[in-house]
């Protein structure tokens, strides 16, 4: 495989090549770039199957990279590497695009490169991020569904009902998604937003569709659909408190 290096540090450059001969033999690197204008052209000029791509640069980000090829010319795949914040992680793992963060552990590298050499990664997948990593919010997810990766707009999202290892999801359009991701792994991404809680052991909601609280009968949230929500006794001021937020 055929890997490029874009990084506006040299120690950085010298560091991922020198783990990369020493753990991933597979790969051979073809360039070495410190901005994002000779990284283009290196792309252009060298066909590469793997990107190792710096995001944090003087002059264009290297989320910028993708801006300057069409869909049809993404025929390599992207491993960020950087130092970025807890909300980036959650933008990076929910939009299914491979990253490391500095420095770089040579096993994490190694792991990475397997990963993309089994699946390319779509343009889909980087629109996603970039958009994520934009907003305060994340505002498109991608999850697995059988041996395909799907996009969902969190703002579409009524609730998730959790089965075991698996989780559906069910949109405003009247669709439902069977995932292979279990109920925890979206309470981790989903619930820092004000606007989705998890209400019950097996239920996450998104609150700018519920319509009503019924504290009666153990409790239960209505959905803009007429849907009921069974809730735990001890979320009932937790709805409350979040009730409140979504208000204002």
């Amino acid at each position: 495989m055929k890997a490029i290096i874009i990084d506006d540090e040299k120690r950085a450059r010298i560091s991922l090549a020198y783990i990369l001969q020493e753990y991933c033999p597979e790969v051979t690197i073809v360039a070495e770039c410190e901005n994002l204008p000779e990284g283009i052209k290196a792309i252009r000029k060298q066909q590469p199957d793997i990107v190792l791509l710096d995001i944090e640069m003087p002059g264009h980000s290297g989320l910028e990279l993708l801006d300057f090829f069409d869909e049809n010319e993404v025929n390599f795949s992207i491993i960020f590497t950087t130092a970025y914040n807890e909300y980036a992680l959650k933008a990076f793992k929910f939009s299914a695009v491979d990253y490391l963060l500095k420095p770089i552990i040579p096993e994490e590298l190694a792991d990475a490169i397997q990963r993309v050499a089994k699946q390319k990664q779509r343009f889909e997948n980087f629109r996603a991020f970039k958009e994520n990593l934009q907003q305060e919010t994340l505002t498109k997810i991608a999850v697995p569904s059988g041996n395909t990766l799907l996009f969902l707009e969190t703002n579409k999202i009524m609730y998730i009902k959790g089965e075991g290892a698996y989780s559906e999801v069910f949109c405003n359009d009247s669709t439902k998604q069977l995932v292979s991701r279990n109920l925890k792994n979206f309470e981790d991404i989903l619930c820092s937003d004000s606007r989705f809680l998890r209400i019950h052991k097996s239920y996450i909601v998104n609150f700018n569709f519920v319509t009503a609280f019924n504290k009666s009968d153990g409790g239960s949230i209505e959905l803009e659909n007429k849907i009921q929500i069974p809730v735990s006794p001890d979320k009932s001021q937790t709805i409350l408190d979040q009730i409140q937020i979504i208000k204002r």
